[in-house]
């Protein structure tokens, strides 16, 4: 097998096509230069170059070797360069999950915050509700979740991100829309709803039970998604408990209006991460990330 210094001294003379201004470029002499190239050529076993008393030529193999050999020098001079930024958390991955409605609200802006500070940190997005995000981060297959509560704060480091209130979305026109003021709950009785799954949007589904009396009898319809919901009420299926944020979907048909019964800013999102922090990227986003701006 060959070595680096050996592959070094053949780019060198491949592109002097000199033995002398070669070793003059590699600081060296010329006589343990030619013995680099000849234990190359005697190593991969092809001749590289031609050689006579006036010139020195590339042979087709040489070429092709050539191309090679320069990326291999390359390569190895930016490794220790690499692996330093890597573990001063300048360069490496940086794995996200996101819920997503977080997807419409917030990651845009945290993604334009890490271009910004970590520009050579490569991103990997994952959309997973809240529970699959603490798995994923527990297995270490996340590094960062954009999650709602509840989650282990003996295990998890958080961020509270972002708050919003909870409206409800109705078709524009809507006899609920025409009152043109906040709603009460007495409004709400008899209205057709579309409500939030108890397994897979148990966030949204315990925040709007928890404040409202829902009328189970009520229930057109139970889904998992935000836009679905939205979707749903665009199409006068019924009305929906939804983040604020979700007006952001720019879905048309749809109205969003207060609730007098819930406090202001219900919803919230937080960022949240392990205690141990294992990757270098992660830990260098926490010391400059702006999350007020985020």
């Amino acid at each position: 097998m060959f070595t680096l210094d050996q592959a070094r001294s053949f780019v060198a003379v491949a592109e002097e096509l000199h033995f002398g201004r070669a070793a003059e470029r590699l600081n060296m002499t010329q006589p343990p230069l030619s013995r680099q190239i000849q234990k190359l050529e005697r190593s991969i076993g092809v001749e590289l170059l031609e050689r006579d008393n006036r010139k020195v030529s590339l042979t087709a193999a040489g070429r092709a070797f050539l191309a090679e050999a320069r990326k291999l020098v390359v390569a190895a001079e930016r490794a220790p360069t690499t692996a330093r930024r890597i573990a001063a958390g300048k360069s490496g991955q940086l794995r996200i999950g996101f819920t997503a409605a977080s997807g419409f609200s917030l990651l845009g802006p945290l993604l334009t915050e890490i271009a910004t500070e970590l520009p050579d940190v490569d991103v990997e997005l994952q959309e997973l509700v809240t529970g699959e995000q603490v798995a994923a981060i527990n297995d270490g297959d996340l590094d960062l979740g954009l999650a709602r509560p509840a989650f282990d704060a003996d295990t998890f480091e958080s961020h509270l991100l972002f708050t919003e209130d909870l409206q409800l979305a109705v078709p524009t026109g809507h006899e609920l829309d025409r009152l043109n003021r906040s709603l009460t709950v007495s409004d709400l009785k008899g209205v057709p709803l579309i409500m939030h799954s108890p397994t897979h949007a148990r966030y949204f589904y315990d925040l709007v039970v928890r404040h409202v009396p829902v009328e189970h009898s009520n229930v057109v319809h139970t889904v998992s998604q935000i836009l679905t919901m939205v979707a749903l009420v665009a199409a006068g299926r019924g009305v929906a408990f939804v983040p604020e944020s979700s007006s952001l979907l720019g879905v048309e048909g749809v109205s969003y209006l207060r609730l007098a019964d819930i406090e202001p800013d219900a919803v919230e999102l937080y960022a949240i991460w392990n205690r141990e922090i294992r990757n270098p990227a992660l830990g260098r986003l926490l010391e400059v990330i702006s999350w007020t701006d985020v």
